[in-house]
């Protein structure tokens, strides 16, 4: 009788497949109020290596972490219409403290661009206070009807971006140097995921926003994933809250503001777009773990000797785990580890130490062979950098051998039901066709100019709607 698959293939039921590898890489589980998460040590510890990497791009922006309450008074939330309408159904709101009724009910966050805008009214004074930018690492409440973990929770963690400018090309151009440099440099470089950068219709745009600019992936079953976005909030919000600064005019002017955000759905999508049938493959420049070294025997010399190696390798400046746990079965540990998508296996049992060799698993293009032990600490970082480059090789080729280009919302339709993305001028759809569409759960993803570029306008001539089903 053939043995069962550890994972549900991901041909037969990708969404068990998807449940399956986080709970067998014991990435997260389910909370016990329901749509919230426990994220376990492991998945924690790829938010880790994602906070540190966007954290040291944001600060390259000049932009401070701050922390702002979890609570916000209910009343703030009718200071901007369009807002308050956009997260009204989301809304988690505390009535009762202290055993009696709160006096005035308190949301607790969706977003925080009411209490931040609350203090940037009394922070900024004049235009030496210009630009002001503050970053916050925090939890976010929005009450989620269809909960997946990672990629749709009641609560998940994100970094939240919010400044204010001088002018309206100040605000925009910092916008778009988020989305480029900050999230799509990590996207890239970091996690090693293709997308494609563009502009929100009307309808998909963030409450309260004037433009919102968004990168967008193809998972592996050709669905979409907004990964991140960021938002040009025009004067909306400082009108709402009189945030206004004294010009070198004299003059008292309203400023201009941003807002940007990343989550937690980055491990879903980390999942999603490098997972195969035998588990993660997590990109060599995020993992935690990029070798694990492995003692297959508990003979003390075996035991020495992949001490020795994890020492080595260590000391070349890689991230580096010895698993000498020889109390529990070699062939289970290494099959722990391939869920995990650890990049580099380095195995080593009694016969390696006769020959002066190890064996050399990897896990992102497969296979195994050996590989002198003193040769490790120099061709390791050539092999992980190798395997970074083929993940985004892989996603890119994904996604581009899955769109099509299309004239009809009926061939967008086919072109979607049968995986994949499609492309069709924005002037044949317009929103009339985006309704349309919605009528067959597609949604317009982002409009891209021509060239590919991010389009300075909804209707710019030449745009192109990007179309697909989405998580």
């Amino acid at each position: 009788m053939a043995k069962a698959p550890v994972l549900t293939p991901r041909a037969d039921d990708f969404p068990r497949w998807y449940q399956d590898l986080i709970t067998k890489a014991e990435l997260a589980d389910n909370g016990p109020v329901r749509g919230t998460m426990v994220i376990r040590p492991y998945g924690y510890g790829l938010w880790e290596r994602m906070q540190a990497e966007m954290d040291a791009r944001i600060k390259e922006t000049g932009t401070q972490n701050a922390y702002f309450p979890l609570l916000i008074p209910q009343s703030y939330f009718a200071r901007e219409a369009d807002h308050v309408e956009g997260f009204a159904p989301e809304l988690a709101v505390v009535t009762h403290g202290g055993g009696k009724e709160l006096e005035e009910p308190a949301v607790v966050r969706p977003t925080s661009e009411m209490i931040i805008n609350d203090y940037f009214s009394k922070w900024v004074q004049s235009y030496r206070d210009l630009p002001l930018k503050i970053n916050q690492w925090a939890n976010v409440v929005r009450w989620e009807l269809r909960p997946r973990l990672f990629l749709r929770t009641t609560e998940f963690l994100w970094q939240e971006g919010h400044t204010a400018h001088a002018t309206y090309e100040e605000a925009r151009d910092f916008a778009a140097h988020i989305q480029q440099h900050v999230y799509g440099d990590f996207l890239t470089d970091v996690l090693a995921t293709d997308f494609v950068s563009g502009r929100k219709t009307a309808k998909e745009r963030f409450a309260g926003a004037v433009n919102t600019r968004t990168l967008e992936s193809m998972m592996g079953d050709g669905k979409a994933l907004q990964m991140v976005t960021s938002h040009e909030l025009g004067q909306n919000f400082a009108k709402a809250f009189n945030t206004r600064y004294l010009s070198r005019e004299g003059k008292q002017e309203l400023v201009w503001q941003t807002s940007w955000g990343s989550t937690t759905r980055m491990i879903g999508a980390l999942v999603m777009t490098h997972g195969d049938d035998n588990g993660l493959r997590v990109p060599p420049r995020l993992a935690q773990i990029q070798v694990v070294v492995l003692a297959i025997k508990g003979e003390e010399a075996v035991l020495a000797k992949v001490r020795e190696i994890g020492d080595r390798l260590k000391a070349a400046g890689l991230r580096v785990h010895v698993d000498d746990r020889t109390d529990i079965p070699f062939g289970r540990r290494a099959v722990d580890w391939e869920l995990k998508g650890v990049p580099v296996r380095i195995e080593v049992g009694p016969r390696d130490l006769e020959s002066g060799t190890a064996m050399v698993a990897r896990r992102i293009p497969g296979g195994k062979e050996p590989m002198p032990v003193d040769s490790l600490a120099r061709l390791l970082p050539a092999i992980l950098e190798e395997d970074q480059a083929l993940l985004l090789a892989q996603s890119r080729e994904r996604r581009e051998s899955r769109t099509s280009d299309v004239s009809t919302i009926e061939e967008a339709v086919e072109a979607v039901g049968a995986g994949g993305w499609a492309r069709i001028p924005w002037a044949d759809l317009g929103e009339e066709g985006e309704a349309r569409l919605a009528e067959h759960a597609v949604t317009v993803r982002c409009l891209v100019a021509a060239d590919g570029a991010v389009p300075d306008a909804d209707d710019a001539p030449g745009n192109v709607a990007v179309v697909a089903r989405a998580y």
